[in-house]
């Protein structure tokens, strides 16, 4: 009995250590050389941004440019080489951000001064909003002489306006951003002594309310004498964005790390569009439509649900997924994950923007709600099919975005690199999985998943013809009606999002470039015999949200250069 009893205790002390040991090595994993300075930098950057709020303020722009100066200065004190992997990683997507955000500062500084004459009398307002933060006696007799002559300059700067050149978009933009700031910061130093302070209370308020009420009308002023190039005019379609052009467009791309020029990615999308076209026709004959797949489309189209029964259908679909990926061993789904996401309907406002559903954490549908018309109704039904839905499903909830966004949470969540190409990337790369593991049961089935593999193609070729200059929104409504096979008001609604959305000019071209670079990664170490696909996928979710390009040199344990460039060219069709 003893015997059996000190085997009990050993047997109880190696699974203690064994424990203790996977714990030890799970909190190191959730780390790396370089994380303790994001994490400080993540705090004083909050700090600062919460004491200098004002926008475009030179103070706030000075501060900031010596706090990312500091930053960059600690970083290159590090022996760079002797880092890990991982750190390595980290070091240069901090560095990458860090000089980025200088970058911008420095565009700021340089647009500011060329608007500096249409806001010359910001520094007393920057000066007494300065004050305020520590609670400086303010003279209000003196300040209210200052308040009345600053609104008849103003009101003579507003007057000369109207017959003003007209200046370049973007230092319009700053000026009427500048302008808001201002008056924010007039704001709060009025909020803050009115009331309070007698004597503020009695000279202030009158002045105040005047130069509010002509820095709203200076304003819009200033944001309407920007040019308007002509890509930039309303040509019918109603969506005026802005496009930024080919040398920007570069840039960007290079910030993301993607070693392609957009001639390429166009030329990318359209081998895609040949591949999605074969399939199509195979589904179409299927079906029995020979080689006119868009009438195999209508029909799919026509399988919507009656309204309100929505939710269910889109439940069965994500249970059908959630099944499927499990059965094949596919990934690791926390039950946790699977207990907490929820739905939501989308108001007719929204769906005017996003069409179709959108997820996460929290499923938002897209269906007939109060306050649209008959054809409006039926194309979002139409555009929402179950066989469209089929695709979808898993791209928003497990394992495309929910998943995501649950396991950045609990892993490496201090590293806010974030980027479409891995957080659209990844959902769309599940897309091809289930592609190639047979999900789709039918033709019908494999033509809801074509459109929207076509529609992720579409995105590249519109978007960044768009921003070259070379399409008008209205072009590219057209292309998703007439390539793609897009009801109108969905495709209306998918170009408005996408130049009038706040999404970057890289975001739609994301999607299917982030799952090639997916894609390529998994048939090295996946089909190459590495690793198995579930642990794969595990160690991608581990890793957190980065660009792609760094998520491969972490899984292949892939020693960086300290000067890193962009070089994988991942795309091999």
């Amino acid at each position: 009995m003893r015997t059996n009893l000190c085997l009990l205790l050993l047997l109880c002390l190696l699974t203690s250590q064994s424990r203790s040991q996977d714990k030890s090595k799970d909190i190191y994993y959730q780390t790396s050389a370089i994380q303790p300075y994001i994490a400080q930098y993540d705090a004083d950057r909050g700090s600062l941004g919460r004491f200098y709020t004002i926008l475009n303020s030179p103070e706030r722009r000075n501060r900031f440019i010596s706090f990312y100066k500091s930053n960059l200065q600690q970083l290159a004190a590090l022996n760079f080489d002797q880092l890990k992997t991982d750190a390595q990683v980290d070091y240069i997507l901090f560095k990458r951000q860090l000089e980025n955000e200088l970058r911008l500062l420095d565009k700021e500084e340089k647009e500011y001064k060329q608007i500096y004459p249409y806001v010359s009398f910001a520094d007393n307002i920057y000066e007494w909003e300065k004050q305020r933060r520590r609670g400086t006696y303010l003279p209000s007799e003196q300040i209210a002489g200052r308040m009345n002559a600053m609104l008849k300059e103003l009101n003579t700067q507003s007057a000369a306006l109207t017959t003003a050149q007209e200046m370049e978009m973007p230092l319009a933009i700053r000026a009427e951003a500048t302008v808001r700031g201002l008056q924010n910061a007039l704001r709060s130093v009025y909020q803050f002594y009115n009331g309070y302070d007698p004597a503020f209370s009695k000279w202030i308020p009158a002045p105040y309310k005047s130069l509010d009420s002509a820095f709203t009308v200076y304003a819009l002023q200033l944001r309407n004498k920007g040019t308007k190039p002509a890509s930039q005019k309303d040509d019918g379609s109603g969506i005026i964005g802005n496009p930024i052009g080919r040398e920007e467009l570069i840039r960007q791309l290079q910030y993301e790390m993607i070693p392609y020029s957009p001639e390429e990615l166009v030329d990318i999308a359209n081998k895609e569009f040949a591949w999605c076209d074969a399939e199509m026709l195979k589904a179409s004959k299927e079906m029995g439509f020979g080689n006119d797949w868009k009438a195999a489309l209508e029909k799919v189209k026509n399988t919507y649900v009656p309204e309100g029964k929505q939710p269910e259908m889109i439940m069965g679909l994500y249970h059908q997924s959630v099944d499927f990926i499990k059965k094949n061993d596919m990934v690791t789904i926390p039950p946790l994950a699977e207990e907490t996401w929820r739905m939501i309907m989308m108001s007719a406002n929204q769906q005017l923007v996003s069409p179709f559903f959108l997820g996460g954490e929290v499923l938002q549908i897209a269906y007939p709600v109060t306050g649209m018309d008959s054809a409006t109704r039926m194309m979002s039904m139409r555009g929402n099919n179950p066989h469209f839905s089929r695709a979808t499903v898993h791209h928003e909830l497990i394992a495309g975005h929910h998943l995501q966004g649950f396991m950045n949470n609990r892993y490496k969540s201090y590293r806010n690199f974030n980027t479409p190409f891995w957080t659209e990337g990844w959902a769309l790369y599940w897309e091809f999985l289930l592609w190639d593991a047979k999900f789709p049961r039918s033709p019908e089935d494999r033509i809801g998943m074509l459109f929207w593999r076509m529609h992720r193609c579409a995105r590249i070729i519109f978007s960044l013809n768009y921003h070259l200059g070379k399409w008008t929104p209205q072009q590219c409504i057209n292309f998703l009606v007439d390539r793609v096979g897009h009801e109108r008001a969905n495709a209306e609604g998918e170009v408005r999002r996408s130049f009038t959305g706040n999404y970057g000019p890289l975001y739609q071209l994301a999607y299917m470039t982030g799952a090639f670079q997916f894609y390529a990664l998994k048939k090295e170490l996946v089909d190459g015999g590495k690793m198995s696909l579930k642990t794969f996928n595990d160690a991608i979710l581990r890793e957190s949200s980065m660009p792609v390009e760094m998520v491969r040199a972490t899984l292949l344990k892939k020693p960086l250069k300290r000067d890193f460039v962009t070089s994988w060219r991942f795309y091999d069709k």
